[in-house]
């Protein structure tokens, strides 16, 4: 994982070529041409799962010294966690609609969108839904929001999902035979999120046990013995 500002760390799979494009290769050619210096402003909404902080964090991984500002993560630090960002070459808040209804939050985000624009810093937006659409008090801040590129991420399809959890494993020296990536898909949650974090459950447990990720072993790791 990669340590930015903040004490905020990026996940070493978020980056550009361990996402899978799916129905949502717009939103990753936005998503590439933002982090190369092609526009200034991008929106990506989608639910939950569906990759947007994936992307956030591979433009971050693609730019050095861009900063990834999970919002609900920050709360904690109070508003001014926000303030002087905007010398960054790329600034990424993800999910600003945990902070709707707080208005000293929200103040401080409209200051930074501002500032981004004055110095010249790309700023990308994540969020479950569209920014009209977001709980926000301050009607200015909603309607710069509004006014971004906006690209909707659409959660990936059955074969598209075992195409990237067996990429995944791969990158971890991991062999997910095909009844094993199905039995995942039929018993757990099936948003990338959730099966990715369960992969590196299971991965740790493989290399302890020094045993392949067969279904047998799967019931073994997490008690479901039937």
């Amino acid at each position: 994982m990669k340590q930015l500002a903040l004490g905020v760390r990026l996940l070493d799979r978020a980056v550009f070529d361990s996402f899978v494009p799916g129905s949502n290769a717009a939103a990753l050619a936005a998503a590439r041409g933002l982090a190369a210096g092609q526009g200034a402003l991008l929106y990506l909404h989608g639910l939950e799962g569906a990759g947007k902080s994936h992307l956030l964090q591979a433009m971050c991984a693609a730019v050095p010294g861009a900063a990834y500002l999970p919002l609900p993560a920050l709360r904690g630090l109070g508003p001014e966690v926000l303030s002087g960002l905007a010398g960054q070459p790329l600034l990424a808040v993800d999910d600003p609609g945990s902070i709707g209804g707080d208005a000293a939050w929200e103040r401080a985000l409209f200051t930074l969108y501002n500032e981004c624009t004055e110095a010249g810093t790309r700023l990308a937006v994540a969020a479950r839904v569209p920014a009209a659409d977001l709980p926000l008090m301050l009607p200015d801040l909603r309607s710069r929001l509004a006014a971004m590129p906006h690209f909707a991420l659409h959660p990936l399809d059955e074969a598209q999902q075992r195409e990237a959890l067996r990429a995944h494993a791969a990158a971890r020296g991991l062999v997910l035979p095909e009844e094993t990536l199905q039995y995942l898909q039929r018993r757990f949650a099936r948003d990338m999120a959730s099966l990715h974090a369960l992969l590196e459950r299971l991965d740790v447990a493989s290399l302890e046990a020094q045993r392949p990720l067969t279904v047998p072993f799967i019931r073994q790791v997490l008690g479901e013995l039937r």
